[in-house]
This record gives structure tokens, sequence and C-alpha cells, in this order.
């Protein structure tokens, strides 16, 4: 069996995902900044990443912390200046570090200059940067609602006219159609990799193209993404531009955020021969847990829907396209809380989650805090939450006269600002992070959850971490070769096997707070299986008729004989 796919940096490579306001304060005014990310940078090494994903450091009045960017061509006053953004993507260079940056192009900030031009007269030079409809019946142009609540329209009284957005009401929508807009958008892409920056994170770049401007029959709004706002008729049309105008003259990594996709859109925003980005995120596993009325109506996660979902896109993509492979990152909750147990049994599901991560196809993304088994918070009030979407809500609710007690409970769950709150450094006060009050709280358990602390703990999720990643690195297998799903419903466990003609592994993951006897058979586990790595610090054995007894949300990968 031949390798299929080529070998690049960017399958190869592990990225750690940078949240700037939560990662590090130099300057101990109570936000995380760019000196604070450069004087980590030998501890993002040290875990053994090869590429930090930066999320938006632009000029911005932080409605949607800096994904409402009002100047693409200079640095937001609170994380420093050019020069620190200089020195940021010097120093990580020399430590072998590429850096993607966030490219937000489907909106801008209301603040923009694009966008005060563009609202001052129907005749602007700059209307037509944006999209702008008459109302209807003395309301919004239509029903579209917007992803953070409310409709997706909002009146601006200098015209009388609407203006989309598809987020907050402060992120108008940029007009693809016009290709003036287009052509802003490789420039500054041209801008920043001129700088030496080494690829983009593409936020919601399936939302670019737009169908039509009907009112929509649709009432989940998971639907309404879906078959309304994803995958317009020329998004592929404009990607394809970009990648002849500005992609392909660099040797960079592109991955999009594809809210909407499913496995059939999905790969061809990534095969090869379509020459659009190199990988995209989707969120079916990811919505796991969401119930009909979306992030705030929580769910149990169905396992065995879960293991499809990762068995589904690997099958689509094996061929000529590539995946992401992500637990957690800063728009959903803390991964071990979500899809582990971040009480009793935080330890083991944290390291079980991390051995799934490194064992599937696919280049791997680490969110910050992530790598020492960070958990969701648990605010008393909503006045502790920053989020736009959970304000949103919360105002929304409040009008209703329905139970903000029960949102609160959901925003435990599932907020956003769950994988927001301050990377917790030590156990002095406020983590490490800053001496002045943080402009998010620090989760009250950083004391025992720590950096510092799993520094020295040679069994923490931390050094697991590092464990596993350099495994990956040295066994390819890991990264490139086939992927088989083993009893694909059984409720708890997730066994899988990855294998080339060079090795093979079986990797088994107790998904439950209870032991399970698991058996696997003997086309699987010829020849004598060897524990190589486990989440546990002994190590389990299969018994004399393929047995293993799996302890709670116990993980192990076994070498076994390759046969192709």
């Amino acid at each position: 069996m031949k390798q299929r796919q080529k070998r690049t940096w960017w399958k190869e490579g592990i990225v750690y995902q940078i949240y700037p306001r939560s990662f590090n304060d130099s300057n101990q005014d109570g936000i995380g900044d760019l000196q604070g990310i450069i004087e980590k940078l030998d501890y993002i090494k040290s875990i053994g990443v090869d590429i930090i994903w930066l999320c938006p450091v632009y000029k911005s009045p932080n409605d949607d912390n800096g994904y409402d960017i009002s100047d693409y061509y200079d640095i937001m006053d609170d994380f420093g200046t050019m020069d620190d953004f200089d020195e940021f993507l010097s120093k990580s260079h020399d430590l072998d570090l590429k850096i993607i940056m966030d490219l937000v192009v489907n909106h801008t900030s209301d603040e923009h200059e694009w966008f005060k031009e563009s609202r001052l007269s129907l005749d602007n030079p700059k209307r037509d940067y944006y999209i702008w409809k008459k109302g209807k019946e003395g309301g919004p142009p239509n029903n579209w609602p917007s992803f953070f609540r409310g409709p997706a329209w909002e009146l601006d009284s200098i015209t009388n006219e609407y203006y989309l957005h598809y987020f907050s009401k402060k992120q108008p929508d940029l007009n693809w159609e016009n290709p003036k807009v287009r052509q802003e958008v490789y420039d500054l892409m041209k801008f920043w990799l001129d700088k030496g920056v080494d690829g983009f994170r593409m936020d919601v770049i399936t939302l670019i193209s737009k169908r039509h401007f009907n009112d929509t029959p649709l009432s989940e709004f998971g639907e309404i993404i879906n078959q309304l706002y994803a995958n317009g008729p020329r998004v592929h049309e404009y990607i394809q531009e970009m990648n002849r105008e500005v992609l392909q003259n660099y040797d960079i990594m592109t991955v999009g955020e594809g809210p909407g996709i499913n496995p059939e859109s999905g790969l061809n925003y990534v095969k090869e021969d379509r020459n659009e980005l190199n990988m995209m995120f989707h969120f079916d596993h990811m919505m796991l847990g969401f119930g009909p009325e979306g992030r705030f109506d929580p769910e149990p996660i169905d396992i065995v829907k879960f293991k499809s979902i990762f068995f589904q896109w690997d099958d689509l993509l094996k061929k000529d396209g590539w995946g992401s492979i992500f637990l957690g990152n800063h728009d959903f909750p803390r991964m071990v809380s979500k899809f582990g147990n971040d009480d009793q049994y935080r330890v083991e599901s944290a390291k079980l989650l991390t051995l799934l991560l490194f064992t599937l196809r696919g280049t791997v993304y680490i969110y910050q805090g992530d790598e020492i088994g960070m958990t969701n918070v648990a605010f008393d009030s909503f006045d502790d939450y920053n989020d736009v979407e959970i304000r949103n809500t919360y105002h929304e609710w409040v009008e209703k006269g329905l139970d903000t007690n029960k949102l609160l409970k959901a925003v435990h769950i599932s907020g956003r600002d769950n994988a927001r709150t301050p990377v917790q450094w030590n156990d002095t006060p406020n983590a490490g992070f800053t001496t002045e009050d943080p402009w998010l709280k620090i989760n009250p358990n950083y004391k025992s959850i720590n950096v510092e602390s799993q520094e020295k703990d040679k069994n923490s999720i931390l050094n697991f971490y590092r464990q596993v990643i350099q495994f990956r690195k040295s066994h390819l297998t890991l990264v490139y070769g086939e992927f088989l799903i083993i009893q694909p419903h059984h409720p708890d466990i997730f066994a899988y096997k990855r294998w080339d003609d060079d090795k093979a592994y079986l990797v088994l993951l107790n998904f439950s707070d209870h032991g399970q006897l698991f058996q696997v058979d003997d086309k699987i586990l010829s020849g004598n299986p060897e524990c190589l790595i486990t989440n546990y610090n002994d190590k389990n054995q299969f018994d004399l008729n393929n047995k293993i007894e799996l302890r709670p949300w116990e993980g192990i990968m076994f070498e076994i004989l390759s046969n192709g």
C-alpha cells in the first residue's frame, strides 16, 4: 500500500491557536498582548508545535473581540504596535514556528473607513462595498436572522436603508460581487504575506457569496446557515480567483472556516485540482450537544454519531483532500468539558482526547489552555460575561420573559466565554496572567490547574501532550496512514486502526465513567500487541482471548502487526 498523500509541511505540522486577549499580559493592563506572546514563545515551542494560528490582532473597536476589523493594515492598541508584531514574527521564525493570521473578510467593523464612506450617501463611491437594501412594509428587507440573535439587517438613519450583517450589527457584510472589494482583500493579503506570515485561517469563508435576498421559510437557524447563507453560487469562483491572484504565489498554508459545509460540499473547497484551499474546518462534531434551538439548548452527545462524523470526513478526504482535526477553539466550550468529564476524570479524559487528536489523519489544532486541561467556567452573573452572543441572547430572553436562570446554566455548558478565560500560568493571583483586573475573570480553579504545576509533574496533561506529539512526529503513519473504525456502533468505545506498509496501530478510547470489557477479533490483533501510550500510569494489555478491561476514560495505543 503506497502512501496516497503528498508530503507537505502543513500536513505534518501541528497548530497552536492563540486568542491574544487571553494569552499573556506583558504590560499589566489586564489584556493579553503581542509582547506577552513573545514572552511565552519558548513555552509554545516546548509543547512540540510547529505553527501558531494568531486570532485577529488588527485594529478593532472590539465588539466581537477583534473579528470586527476597522483597519487591516494596523495593530489593535490593546495588543501593541506593528513593531511588536514584526518582533513577534521574527522571533517565532527564529524558533522555526510558522505564523498564520486570521483573515476576516466576510465583514468589517462599522468603524472601518470603507463603511464610514459607504453609509454617507446612496451614490458614494464605496456604497457598493457593502450590501444595502430598502426596507419592506416598515421593516427589514427580509426575515433573515443573524448569528448573534435578532435580525440580520440594521436600519441606517443617514440614507434610511438597511445594511446586511450576518453577525453583530457592528459587523456589516462586504459585497463580494464588487470586484473592487475583492481587489482590496487581495491587496491586504499580499501586505501580510510580504511581511512573511505563513498563511491564513479564513473566517466564515463559506459565507462570502450571497444567494438572493428573499424571505426564507426556514425557522431552524442551522438549516438557514446550511441552505441559505453558506456555499453561495460564486463562492468557489471567488476563492479560485483569490488563489490565482495571491495564494499560488507563496509557500503558505490556508484553512477555511466552514459553517454550513457537509462532506459533499466541503470537498469542493480542498480538492487539489480545484486550486482553492488546503483544508477546511467543518463543525459537524462541534455542533453535537447543541439542541434544536442551538447553542443554548444543550443535549447529550451521541458518541456513535461522534465516531461516524470522523470516519465520514476521513473517508471523503483521503484521496485528494486534507482534513483539520480539532476538538476546541475560541467559539466553543472547553474540549474536556464538552467531550470529556471535567470533574472526577478530568486528567484521564483530557489525555484521552489528546490521544484521539494526535492519532487521526489530518492537520491537528490545539487551542491554548487545552494542553493543561483548562475547563469551562460557571460565573454566577451575566455581568461577568463579555461575549456579544451571550449578551444579545440574554437581552432577547429578558424581552420575551423567558427564564434567564435556565439560560445561565446553558451558558455554563456551551457559551463561548468558556474558552476565553485567561490562560492559567501559575497559582498566584490572576493565575500569572496579569497583576491587574483581567478583561475577563479567571477561572477559579487556576490554583489546581496551571502550567507551572504541570511542568513539575511528569504525569501531567501537559507532558502527555509532549509525549504524544513527539511520537506522532516520528511516526508518520499517524499523519498519512489509513483509518478504520472498529465496532462503529459501540455506544462508549471509540476504537480504530491506523496503518500503512510500515506500521500499524490500534487505538482504544473509553468515552465513559465506567469500566468496559472490549474484544477485538483475531484479524486485527494478530501477533503480540505492544502497549505504546496510555493515559493511565500503568500499562494495560489484552488477555489470551483478545479481551481488554478498559478503565473509565482510559485511552491506549497499541502497536500491532501491519497487514496492509
